[in-house]
């Protein structure tokens, strides 16, 4: 319901960098969140009406880095993953409680389990709108690649409970809570588990086949059908199409459009609705500096739709 009042009421934004690799092979991600940040982030949320904290949490993460980190159960680094974002999950959820708007960069998106948990333990009934290329729910038992950033909604959903490293996650993100929108590279685990647990999922097809305003509509009324439950957004920027947001770990083309990436943020914004937005696998050191700009640029100006910028 356009024009309801905002969730958020404090005009403040607690931006949380998570400045992590972890949970992918790539070099380069945990560069993303102070990239954003040093282009001007913060000062363009302020001119936007906000109150802006910043915590780069760049010290605490390397502090968190286990001397030995083994395989465990197929998956790689599971310790510092788990530290990390057991650590940036209290960390959010202070945050929210707070009262803040929070604005996670990541970093790669394993740090979904520490902005999910940090959000839902403050708003139990909210939903999540997750964008991106991929569906980002293997098990361990699953995964081809052990790459824990292809795992987070595995655990988040409690369809992974007998990792070691993770007994820390609840269970806390139910699959009627939980919409895609810009799939288009998934593996046949992932459509059987898409399929069998009814999570409703609008990959591109969906996009092509009926405009992106339709597939918001559509989104909305399936996690949030009488606009009323607290939204949490991950936007991954991998759900754009590489022309648009080339720097990035898993570029899969015929992605979303500049215009229809952040037609999405600003129709959830425009709920008074969203709780929270991530913005994840931004990857300074891949392409170009002329792509790595436009990446940046990019990120920011997603974040700012979040955060209420409007065309007109």
């Amino acid at each position: 319901m356009v024009g309801t009042t905002p969730l958020i009421k404090s005009r403040q934004v607690s931006i949380i960098g998570v400045p992590f690799n972890g949970g992918q092979p790539q070099k380069g991600v945990e560069k993303g969140p102070l990239r954003l940040v040093d282009s001007g982030l913060a000062e363009q949320l302020q001119e936007l009406g906000w109150e802006v904290g910043h915590e780069s949490n760049e010290n605490i993460i390397n502090e968190l880095q286990p001397s030995s980190d083994p395989d465990v159960m197929g998956l790689k680094q599971p310790k510092f993953v788990s530290a990390v974002t057991q650590n940036v999950a209290h960390q959010i959820h202070e945050r929210a409680k707070q009262g803040k708007f929070v604005l996670t960069l990541g970093g790669d998106h394993s740090v979904a389990l520490a902005t999910v948990s940090g959000v839902f333990g403050v708003y139990p009934d909210a939903c999540l709108i997750w964008v991106d290329a991929h569906a980002d729910i293997n098990t361990p038992e699953a995964t081809e690649s052990g790459n824990i950033h292809g795992c987070p909604l595995s655990f988040l959903m409690g369809l992974s409970t007998d990792h070691p490293d993770f007994q820390w996650v609840k269970p806390i993100l139910k699959a009627n809570r939980l919409v895609y929108i810009g799939l288009r590279d998934l593996d046949a685990f992932e459509k059987k588990t898409i399929k069998s647990l009814g999570i409703q999922a609008f990959t591109m097809h969906h996009v092509d086949k009926y405009g992106i305003g339709k597939v918001v509509d559509m989104a909305l009324d399936h996690v949030n059908p009488n606009r009323e439950l607290p939204i949490h957004l991950s936007f991954d920027v991998d759900a754009l199409d590489p022309s648009v947001a080339p720097s990035t770990g898993t570029p899969v083309r015929g992605g979303l459009t500049f215009r229809e990436g952040h037609y999405i943020c600003e129709a959830i914004a425009e709920t008074g609705l969203l709780v929270a937005a991530d913005i994840m696998e931004v990857n300074p050191a891949l392409e170009d500096e002329v792509a790595v700009a436009q990446t940046i640029q990019v990120g920011c100006s997603l974040a700012r739709c979040c955060l209420g910028e409007t065309l007109l």
